[in-house]
């Protein structure tokens, strides 16, 4: 680069440099230092050194301009004069024309030292400082939230996790665009834990949605796809199987874990159990069957044939399937009677069997008698149809009920499109028998025009 201009890399924008003062830094920088380890010439160094970056600032020299100011701060910080520290960043910073790149430079070497402090409250008070002198700066962004999560990680360890999500709340990683892409993705994931952490799974869902999944398509990237799904199950799983079903699908498919046989198959029974625990809708249908397909499943029967039963249209009973593989299942964590998560799963399981049962008489009776269809749920008339209007409301049956005579009639719930087409079938075979009978009654005249009218026979004479 010619020595009479330089380039400010955070504003785009050549500066013309007006003295060069790379000699002088070269001599005085190496002295002052010198002098300040006596402790009767420290305030002399720093005073060489301020008049020295005036100087550099005001010549535009931006090199030599950033060596004075970590020169400074250097000092300090081997003095361990932490109160000069904190004081002459502040100072430095708000100097008129003061130049970003030595801006940047000295904050980077501040952040240095934090982890360097005597004490937390020399240490709080350093990155107090360093976050307020950063803030609204974007050529510091990156070091101000390295620092901010510096912040929350001494806030959690105190206890206050609220104060620690809080703090990280306030970063938007996102739009940083001198931060690489897995230090934003590594902040957004702790923004997730800290917001699950104080269970703000609002806050903590639109967070999860500025990370893009083919992120993680990415070999290096698998151990931040492990926690990211991690955080999304202890999210999903209260409130959505099908999502939680796929987060652990997702977990089976990553290759950190393709060599831990025992894991992948722990991953996949989840997503298995927590398909079969989903409302039924179209995409938990569509889940089954790919997970029937999987071929890791193929080394799990029992959760295969699991899988089958809930697919098949054949009635299940729940006792039978409780001394099958109710033993089997109380190993999980899902099922787990000590906790609400699991006394919650084992209720919907006992759902999701009574609903299947349901749908399978809908698709063999067009009508049936309540007493007869409660006999084969294994439940009482009053439970008989409370789930059945329950699935009504879901749009999941479409069902008419004879109360006094004790009747229920199942009719196909049709879509929009198969109602037009009956209609427009309809329309149609009416108008060919309305043809057909007019064609009839055109025949008839017709013939009754052609015969011959009957002559009367003469009388004899």
């Amino acid at each position: 680069m010619d020595q009479a201009m330089d380039i400010n890399a955070f504003e785009g924008r050549i500066v013309k440099m007006e003295v060069d003062y790379s000699a002088t830094c070269d001599e005085k920088i190496p002295l002052c230092k010198e002098m300040a380890k006596d402790e009767n010439k420290f305030n002399e160094a720093l005073e060489i050194l301020l008049q020295l970056e005036k100087q550099t600032r005001i010549g535009a020299d931006m090199v030599s301009s950033a060596r004075v100011l970590i020169a400074i701060v250097q000092i300090c910080f081997e003095a361990r004069n932490w109160n000069y520290l904190n004081e002459y960043v502040t100072i430095l910073v708000k100097r008129r024309s003061q130049s970003k790149q030595a801006v940047a430079k000295m904050i980077q070497e501040c952040c240095t030292y934090v982890d360097q402090t005597p004490d937390k409250e020399t240490k709080l008070k350093l990155i107090d400082t360093l976050r307020t002198v950063t803030e609204g700066k974007i050529y510091v962004e990156v070091e101000r939230a390295r620092l901010t999560k510096m912040l929350a990680d001494i806030r959690e360890a105190d206890g206050d996790v609220t104060g620690a999500a809080t703090i990280m709340e306030e970063l938007q990683v996102e739009t940083y665009g001198t931060m690489d892409k897995r230090e934003k993705v590594e902040l957004i994931l702790e923004q997730m834990r800290l917001c699950l952490a104080k269970q703000d799974f609002v806050r903590t869902q639109i967070i999860a949605k500025k990370i893009n999944i083919k992120f993680f398509n990415d070999a290096e990237q698998q151990d931040l796809k492990l926690k990211y799904y991690d955080l999304m199950i202890r999210l999903d799983k209260d409130s959505s199987f099908i999502k939680t079903s796929r987060h652990y699908l997702a977990v089976v498919d990553s290759d950190m874990i393709a060599q831990e046989t025992e894991r992948r198959q722990k991953m996949m029974i989840y997503a298995v159990l927590y398909c079969i625990l989903s409302p039924y809708d179209n995409e938990q249908v569509d889940m089954m069957h790919n997970l029937s397909k999987n071929k890791l499943l193929e080394e799990l029967p029992v959760y295969k044939e699991l899988l089958r039963l809930f697919m098949c249209k054949e009635l299940i009973n729940f006792d039978a399937l409780v001394t099958v593989y109710g033993a089997e299942l109380n190993t999980f964590d899902i099922f787990n009677q000590e906790t609400s998560h699991g006394k919650k799963c084992w209720t919907e399981l006992k759902n999701r069997l009574i609903e299947h049962n349901v749908r399978i008489i809908s698709n063999y009776y067009t009508r049936i008698n309540l007493k007869r269809m409660a006999e084969l749920l294994d439940l009482s008339e009053r439970e008989c149809e409370e789930y059945l209007s329950r699935m009504v409301n879901a749009g999941t049956l479409k069902v008419k009920t004879d109360r006094p005579a004790g009747i229920i009639h199942f009719s196909q719930k049709k879509s929009a499109s198969e109602v037009l087409n009956d209609w427009a079938f309809g329309l149609n075979e009416l108008m060919n028998l309305v043809n057909k009978t007019c064609h009839l009654i055109n025949k008839e005249e017709c013939i009754n025009n052609v015969m011959p009218v009957p002559v009367p026979a003469s009388s004899s004479s």
